[in-house]
């Protein structure tokens, strides 16, 4: 979005561009009504090509497409980082999905019935407001970081690219998720690496393997992420606990994996002792990097409405804010289920929001067809929404 002053109106908008926020969008097209994607990045599949270098998703092709357009490649192949990002640009400009790059928005906030977006020096207004945006937003790094030594080198995994970062000397990682698993098989084969964590547990079988290819695979994303483990069932409801709690189970890398590679299992790393890491039993570690796999906050800070819990998570049924008619999650960590945040389970989730969207326009708002055209101070066009004659009570 050009600089300028503005005051625009849509019928829906959209926070964020990535997967989650291109499958609402795709859905709301299909309505036919007046919205805007809104992205801080500066092009479509940033967050994806700010990930470390050699990052592969977890998921193969067959299983990385969004709703009603097929992921390029081979159906068993696993993409690049730098592939995901393509595909969604690929994504909006197939469907010439409305989004604005290089928007950040910096609050929401309501008056009556009708949302405001404060964005930089644009203010937009909207019936309904959906975020669309992952869990994984600020870096969580546990406060005595700061007592390290300074000559030890520190950073979040969203800061990792490749092992040239690193100084030399040993490598500890602390959060043994997917991402510290797979950080520490690649920095192993140049530095003596450590991995400290609790263990997450694994997929217990290989997901690259003929059996996974043959049957498992489609078993496991499809029928338990997709179906058994969701807020509807006992098992999911206990399973979404745990992962909040100690994060997912490892997905591509195993146990032996580590093992094989020389990573050097710990237990947690609890404070600092002489400006060295400290183990539970009391021993310290003499490292030259450390890099922080300990997960993220949501970062919804700039939301300015009453819907949080006390961990800071906000209050939703499988996305539909809870008190707050008209605004919607999309994205976040279980959302729905295990595959919420998984690139083949987002889809049912962004039809259900924009189903429900649909719902509530329809019972209680009709809106006209004029569409208001404003010029911001560079001249560029900046198209409003058609206006709403009768809202949702």
């Amino acid at each position: 979005m050009a600089q300028g002053n503005s005051r625009e109106r849509f019928h829906t908008i959209v926070i964020g561009g990535g997967q989650a926020g291109l499958s609402v969008g795709y859905y709301l097209a299909r309505q036919g009504r007046p919205f805007v994607i809104l992205d801080a990045s500066s092009r479509v599949g940033d967050a994806w090509r700010r990930r470390w270098d050699s990052l592969r998703l977890f998921t193969p092709a067959m299983f990385d497409r969004l709703v009603g357009l097929k992921f390029p490649g081979p159906p068993f192949s696993f993409p690049t980082k730098d592939q995901m990002a393509d595909y969604l640009e690929l994504y909006a400009r197939h469907f010439q999905l409305p989004v604005r790059s290089g928007v950040r928005v910096d609050r929401l906030t309501r008056a009556g019935s009708t949302y405001l977006i404060d964005a930089g020096p644009h203010r937009l207004e909207a019936d309904h407001v959906v975020v669309a945006m992952s869990s994984y937003q600020l870096r969580r790094i546990p406060a005595f970081a700061k007592a390290l030594d300074p000559a030890i080198l520190q950073m979040h995994s969203i800061d990792y690219r490749a092992p040239t970062q690193l100084k030399q000397g040993g490598v500890l990682l602390v959060g043994a998720g997917n991402s510290g698993a797979e950080i520490a098989i690649e920095v192993a084969r140049e530095r003596p690496t450590w991995l400290a964590g609790r263990d997450t547990g694994h997929v217990p079988f290989r997901i690259d393997g003929a059996a996974a290819r043959l049957f498992l695979m489609r078993f496991l994303f499809r029928v338990v992420f997709h179906r058994v483990l969701t807020v509807r069932t006992p098992m999911g409801r206990s399973m979404r606990r745990k992962m909040f709690a100690q994060g997912a189970p490892l997905i591509r890398v195993k146990p032996k994996d580590l093992a094989a590679a020389g990573v050097q299992r710990l237990a947690r790393i609890v404070g600092v002792i002489d400006g060295r890491p400290a183990l539970e039993d009391g021993r310290r570690l003499d490292i030259a990097n450390v890099i922080w796999c300990t997960g993220f906050g949501n970062g919804l800070s700039w939301i300015d409405l009453p819907i949080f819990e006390a961990d800071g998570e906000p209050r939703h049924e499988s996305g539909i804010a809870t008190g707050e008619p008209g605004l919607y999650f999309v994205g976040l960590h279980f959302l729905h289920s295990f595959s919420s945040t998984m690139i083949h389970g987002i889809a049912r989730d962004a039809r259900r929001i924009a189903g429900e969207i649909e719902r509530r326009t329809k019972r209680g708002e009709t809106t006209t067809a004029r569409v208001t055209v404003e010029r911001n101070s560079s001249g560029v066009e900046l198209r409003g929404a058609a206006r709403t004659t009768a809202r949702l009570l």
